[in-house]
Order: C-alpha cells, then structure tokens, then sequence
C-alpha cells in the first residue's frame, strides 16, 4: 500500500473529539460490522489491511492517532504475521504449550466479543431513554401527521469513508502548492456557515465543489468535523447505503454568533 501524501496545513495537529471516536475496538468493530464479518473466525490479514488504511487516512488529515491506536496497529500486524507463519515448536515449547495448536488470536476475539457485548447493553440502555422522551400520545380526533422518513445519526467512521470516497474520486491537484494563502479550519467553518445559511441541508458531497487542490479537500474536511464537535451540524442519512447529508443546526443570528465564539483561535 503506498504512503499517501500530507499536505502541509501550517496549523496545529487536529484531534478528533467526537463522542462516537471510542477507540480502536471501536474502529476494529465497525469494520466487522461493515464488512459483515464473523468476530469467531476473524480474518486478520483482511482486518489489518482495512485498520491501516484507515490510520492512513488519519496521517492525510494529519489527525492526531492516540497511541492505543498503534498499540492495535502492531497488534494486528503481529497477529497477522503469526497465520501465516507455520507454528514454531520450539517456541512452543518455551512457552510450556504441550503440542496443542493455540489461536494467535484468541485473546483478541475475546477483547472484541467483550466490548461488543458492553456497547450492545449500553446502546440498548440508551435507546430507552430516548424513546421514553420522544413518544407523546396523540390527543383524540387529532389528524396524523405525515413524517419525514427516519434519519440516522453517522459516526467519525462513516465520515471517514465518505472523505476516502470523494478524494479517489476528486481529480485535485498533487503537485507543489503556494502555501501563503492557505486558510485555517476556523476561517473555513465561517465560509461554511456562510454558504450553508442560504441552504442549510446539502449532500456531504456538495461540501466538496469547486475545490481543486488536495489541501481545500482537507481543510473543509476537518472544518465539517470541528462543526459536527460543537454541534453546528449534524450529518445523518435516510437509510444504508443512502448518500450522506450535512445539516446546518444553528441558523439564527445569536446561535450562529454563540456558536462561532466557541470556535479555536487562529
């Protein structure tokens, strides 16, 4: 796999902070699931591949990776190396395994069954919450009101996806750029909320237009990802494999300005 390019942004590293950011457990599982994967016969040289584009992807956004990432990263590449290795004997046998073939990757699956079946209980946990506030009885002879369609909430992951997806399709320019005008993540969340004002829903895609320069596609990127940690947007789709949106939440003038106040210096 090559090495992608980092462009220089000429500000600080970013760190991601959103809530659904959880961990590398967390990154290891959303593959599974989204690769509709059996935690009991995990392929490790398939898994380890997809954790380390993603990490790849990181350093093109120049994210700062928490360490237990690349705790994982060796992991797997451990891990991975170990299946494709015949068994050693002999250091079987300085590890007091009497001729039984052990699976490199036991303790793994175990960690992963684990945290599952914590974040399962936790989800459902919170599903009743959020269920209890929102059902209200209908008063009588009241008219049904039509809805719109369920929209479901994205993770970083997803984010993530769609940003890997538009730069492999996106023809940006590689070659060197003029590094003086480039603008901050702060400047760039004001032209956002600036465009989104006039259309406060947008494809995720539609972030991206008229952008030519890998640099633009990377600071609008990480922009978005600021918005959607201080709630000034929301990204959600209707249903799998629907196309993302983007949703501007604060459109008056005094969450707009409460809002950008909250935003980094620089």
């Amino acid at each position: 796999m090559s090495e992608p390019e980092i462009p220089d942004r000429g500000d600080a590293t970013y760190r991601v902070a959103l809530p659904t950011f959880e961990g590398p457990l967390d990154l290891l599982l959303h593959l599974v699931q989204k690769h509709e994967l059996s935690i009991a016969d995990l392929p490790v040289s398939f898994v380890t591949e997809k954790y380390l584009e993603y990490l790849s992807l990181m350093r093109v956004l120049q994210i700062d990776i928490a360490s237990e990432y690349l705790v994982m990263a060796a992991t797997l590449v451990h891990l991975k190396s170990k299946t494709l290795l015949p068994p050693d004997p002999k250091q079987d046998a300085e590890e007091g395994i009497d001729g039984e073939e052990t699976d490199p990757r036991e303790e793994l699956v175990r960690r992963l069954l684990e945290y599952q079946k914590y974040k399962d209980a936790a989800e459902k946990l919170g599903s009743r919450a959020v269920a209890g506030r929102d059902v209200f009885g209908r008063p009588a002879g009241a008219a049904p009101i039509a809805a719109d369609a369920p929209l479901a909430d994205l993770g970083v992951f997803k984010l993530l996806e769609a940003f890997q997806s538009v730069l492999k399709k996106a023809k940006v320019e590689v070659q060197h750029e003029v590094t003086a005008d480039r603008i901050t993540i702060t400047e760039r969340i004001h032209e956002l909320c600036d465009a989104m004002r006039n259309k406060p829903k947008i494809e995720f895609s539609e972030l991206f237009e008229g952008l030519v320069s890998r640099f633009d596609y990377v600071i609008t990127f990480l922009a978005l990802l600021e918005m959607t940690r201080l709630r000034m947007t929301r990204v959600f789709q209707s249903e799998a494999y629907a196309p993302l949106h983007i949703e501007l939440t604060v459109t008056d003038d005094t969450s707009m300005a409460e809002a950008k106040q909250r935003l980094p210096q620089g």
